[in-house]
């Protein structure tokens, strides 16, 4: 009788391979339609931890779906969306079975995920710092003190301690755009998305902003993902640029890989029609 061969790891140990981490998002899969559009098609996205990715593409590509998908603003026709190991739109039944994900399912995972949106929304009869506050408060159930003093210092990395009494209407757009990063990063989240936040500011206050995502990104291990056409930008701030068409990744790499050499006919395209138009 022939005894089972031992496998080399269980005679040395040594040789064990490290324990591979898992992506901190993932969408496998992840299918969404309007109607008989289909804007994402098949997504397969895997984004680590720490890692800094920016999606370009033309419009209509699925790009910010992409983001308000992640965000639970819209839900998905097929396939499954993880943060930091946990499903988003689905939980496990009691068999261990994927079900549709009830609303504190929903709404405890989607907490690890702050959104910068194109628009600021904030609250017109808040001033910045209450406007910092509020979600904290009403959310997280931090006290007033707790809230103040996390509002005063996100405030100040953004480079608005000296505006925290002004309201939305005596802020420049730059400023506004400020503050709500400043709130986002409030609830302390594992994951920033950032959806085309300078497409409403001039390019002086377009640099503002960029350079206060630039810092964070410098000074904290945080996930960002960011939709953008700001190619200068992208390729000096992301690990990763993923060109989007038609509701998938066509191609994706380095910033010098993708705007250097890219390999795809559509990829030199679009690049090519963006470096025209600027």
């Amino acid at each position: 009788m022939n005894t089972p061969m031992q496998s080399t790891d269980t005679l040395n140990p040594t040789t064990q391979q490290p324990e591979q981490t898992q992506p901190l998002v993932r969408f496998a899969g992840v299918t969404k339609r309007y109607g008989e559009l289909t804007v994402l098609d098949g997504l397969d996205l895997q984004i680590e931890e720490g890692e800094k990715v920016a999606i370009i593409g033309p419009s209509g590509s699925g790009k910010s779906t992409l983001l308000r998908v992640l965000m639970t603003l819209e839900g998905i026709d097929e396939g499954v969306i993880e943060v930091d190991g946990e499903p988003l739109t689905h939980m496990p039944d009691a068999s261990g079975q994927l079900v549709p994900a009830n609303a504190r399912h929903l709404r405890r995972v989607r907490g690890k995920v702050g959104m910068v949106f194109q628009s600021f929304n904030l609250f017109p009869h808040m001033n910045a710092l209450q406007n910092v506050m509020e979600a904290p408060v009403q959310v997280l159930g931090l006290s007033k003190a707790e809230a103040r003093e996390r509002a005063e210092e996100l405030l100040a990395m953004v480079g608005l301690e000296d505006k925290l009494e002004h309201f939305p209407a005596q802020l420049s757009g730059g400023q506004q755009q400020r503050v709500a990063i400043a709130r986002a990063l409030a609830m302390r989240p594992k994951v920033m998305l950032f959806d085309e936040v300078t497409s409403a500011l001039d390019p002086e206050l377009c640099g503002e902003v960029l350079n206060v995502i630039r810092r964070l990104g410098e000074a904290h291990n945080l996930t960002m993902l960011m939709v953008t056409h700001q190619m200068g930008f992208a390729r000096e701030f992301a690990d990763r640029v993923c060109f989007f068409h038609e509701g998938r990744i066509h191609e994706q790499g380095s910033p010098d890989e993708l705007f250097n050499n890219p390999r795809e006919e559509r990829t030199r395209e679009f690049l090519s029609a963006v470096n025209e138009a600027h």
